[in-house]
């Protein structure tokens, strides 16, 4: 694929689209002004016109521009994202679809927590969350009753947080319910129970299916809406809402229940860090974050069957089961299909659990996956366009997504949006009637029977309170403009593939380039398009001096907040490998292979040097433009030209610290 399908996409690297930009700005910011003067154009202004003559009026204005030039003179020193030459964190230029879409929105200040302050952007929130739901292979018809959900919080942490919300909903319905009827002296049957509710104990219930719980929740629904004394009917709701978990809090909840121990959740060693976040907001407690053992940085399907298998004998609630599609640090790809077999295996035999993928930066490229019509596609036609890419375990856990409970998704990553725009997506939204909450002066407390209608209340379901309208029309609009398919927006992905294919075959070249002054090896293979690279200086044996020299390195990668950007030729960053993620084999095998001492691999607190895990550079490939077919430029071999000279120069610097 050549770059011009992705020349109107972005303002560009050396801000070449500012015409087509500036022209949609400004035509656009005069439609949202006429758009004021004809709502009741008979109103008299407000603001006269003499009043841009008076002094007052020119002093504010004065400050004004002033405090905004100082800004943008501030604004300088950021980093520059735009760049083929940034191979830093998680950011790339911004989609101009989105980027527009957002800051014409923003003078209009919908608020989509309900329809009465957002009836456009809170419709292109639900459309958004719909087409991300599409794009993993979840159902996205609203006319189905088993369709998907999906909105638009703030990041990949606030969707994390809803996914246990959620999950804790689900899991413990069950039981409150039983509690509930057996107050009321009321029953209740579900087909796939072998005793009315009421006669099932706590530990069957809090293991149930997601879909038995909601078709007993559904039963239940239909039993208080089929009570004809009004009274009556509103004792059942209460007396379910009084013994819900969420009511009565985890401490209460597992006293009144005291065959239930407190559940666990099991997550990757490399999961985000958000997730101790979620489960301390939870009341869960990192504690109860169970670390799945890990092979090549990828989770251990086998450790997690042995997990499982352990709870299962120790009558242990797993709350949640978590694979990472694009780990933070390495971008690899857990093994999703793997974990939904056991998911299904371990529900068959009696212990239930939710499976949620945290696809915040993995989840985009589910486009390159799927058709036009919305079916997978063949892995040998994604594989032709590419090297190597996809693996076959990669493959199988994008196909596997349909099969998971929810999703985390970021549009502000590979989705190309401004900050600020997360996603969550979960595979049934009639799980989300779990968790409304009612606030009078907001929502009417009725749920419509329509999905539409029912999501136009959306602060009932989600965990913000107030939120942007205007992230909900970048991703809408982006979508639309590039649908969600390997034809349109894969194309993006695609090229960042490539690169990372084009960076890994020229690591080897610079590999063998640099082997008189350093060992230089890919440490973790690669799944999408994040690629770290190791480098020790030639005869070093000692983790601490390889972590010294890799330092001096990053130092020169960095931002430097005290100097112009424009003295940095590249930008990458870094992360570290740890022996406890790595496993024994892993790490022996890297310390071989860069020539180190394992004596050296040593935990020393108090030590300078940190020698308890390898510093190791990180570069994420996300601009498509890393290769300038125009120019005849490939800034992944120019970052090589650059990192050669300056590994020789360091090389000869750090001599003498090597042990």
């Amino acid at each position: 694929m050549g770059n011009d399908d992705l020349f109107p996409c972005f303002l560009g690297p050396y801000g070449e689209n500012d015409e087509l930009f500036e022209r949609v700005l400004v035509e656009l910011l005069r439609d949202h002004v006429y758009w004021r003067r004809n709502f009741h154009p008979d109103d008299p202004p407000a603001i006269p016109t003499s009043a841009s003559q008076t002094p007052h009026y020119q002093a504010f204005a004065a400050r004004m521009r002033r405090e905004l030039h100082q800004l943008t003179a501030a604004l300088k020193r950021s980093v520059p994202f735009h760049s083929p030459r940034y191979l830093g964190h998680m950011v790339s230029d911004l989609l101009l679809p989105g980027l527009l879409a957002q800051m014409v929105t923003l003078p209009y200040n919908p608020n989509n927590v309900v329809d009465d302050v957002a009836p456009v952007t809170l419709d292109m929130e639900l459309e958004a969350g719909l087409q991300l739901a599409r794009m993993v292979g979840y159902p996205a018809d609203e006319h189905r009753p088993d369709c998907a959900f999906g909105y638009l919080p703030s990041g990949g942490t606030a969707a994390n947080y809803q996914s246990l919300r959620l999950a804790l909903a689900l899991r413990y319905l069950p039981v409150a319910l039983k509690s509930a009827l057996r107050a009321c002296g009321t029953g209740l049957r579900h087909h796939e129970l072998p005793a009315p509710v009421e006669r099932c104990d706590d530990w069957h219930l809090v293991n149930l299916p997601c879909a038995t719980v909601l078709e007993l929740h559904a039963a239940w629904q239909s039993l208080v809406a089929g009570t004809a004394d009004a009274a009556r009917a509103q004792h059942l709701a209460q007396a379910l809402a009084g013994e819900r978990i969420e009511s009565l809090g985890l401490v209460e909840f597992h006293q009144r229940h005291p065959e239930l121990r407190p559940p666990i959740v099991y997550a990757p060693a490399t999961a985000h860090y958000s997730w101790h976040k979620a489960m301390q907001l939870t009341g869960l407690g990192s504690a109860a974050l169970r670390a799945i053992p890990e092979r090549g940085m990828r989770a251990d399907a086998d450790a997690l069957h042995a997990l499982l298998d352990g709870a299962l004998g120790n009558r242990q609630p797993v709350l949640m089961v978590v694979g990472v599609l694009g780990t933070t640090e390495f971008g690899t790809i857990d093994p999703i299909a793997a974990f939904a077999a056991l998911r299904e295996d371990y529900g068959a035999r009696g212990l239930g659990f939710s499976l949620h993928v945290d696809a915040a930066w993995g989840g985009y490229l589910a486009t390159l996956f799927r058709e036009p019509d919305g079916s997978l596609r063949e892995r040998a036609r994604v594989r032709a366009e590419f090297g190597s890419f996809p693996r076959e375990p990669v493959y199988e856990a994008y196909a596997a997504l349909a099969r998971t409970d929810s999703i985390t998704i970021d549009p502000h990553k590979l989705g190309y949006l401004p900050f600020g725009t997360g996603g969550f997506v979960c595979r049934d939204h009639r799980a989300l009637a779990l968790l409304a909450q009612d606030a009078p002066y907001v929502f009417n407390g009725a749920s419509a029977p329509d999905y539409r209608g029912r999501f136009r209340a959306l602060g009932r379901y989600i965990v913000e309170g107030s939120k942007s309208g205007a992230a909900a029309a970048a991703a809408c609009v982006t979508h639309r403009v590039l649908p969600l398919d390997w034809a349109r927006f894969g194309r993006l992905p695609a090229a960042t593939i490539g690169a990372a294919e084009r960076f890994c075959a020229r690591a080897r070249l610079f590999a063998r380039n640099v082997a008189d002054v350093a060992t230089a090896c890919i440490p973790i293979e690669v799944d999408t398009n994040l690629v770290c690279l190791a480098l020790n200086p030639a005869g070093n044996r000692s983790v601490g001096a390889m972590n010294r020299f890799v330092a001096l390195l990053v130092e020169e990668l960095r931002v430097d907040a005290r100097a112009p950007v424009q003295l940095k030729q590249f930008f990458a960053s870094s992360t570290a490998l740890a022996p406890d993620a790595l496993g024994p084999r892993d790490c022996r095998h890297l310390l071989e292979e860069l020539g180190l001492d394992g004596a050296s691999l040593v935990f020393a607190p108090t030590h300078a040097e940190q020698a308890d895990r390898l510093l190791i550079l990180r570069h994420t490939l996300m601009n498509p433009f890393l290769h300038d077919e125009v120019n005849g430029i490939d800034y992944v071999d120019r970052y090589f030209e650059f990192l050669e000279e300056r590994v020789r120069a360091l090389s000869g610097e750090s001599g003498t610290s090597r042990a």
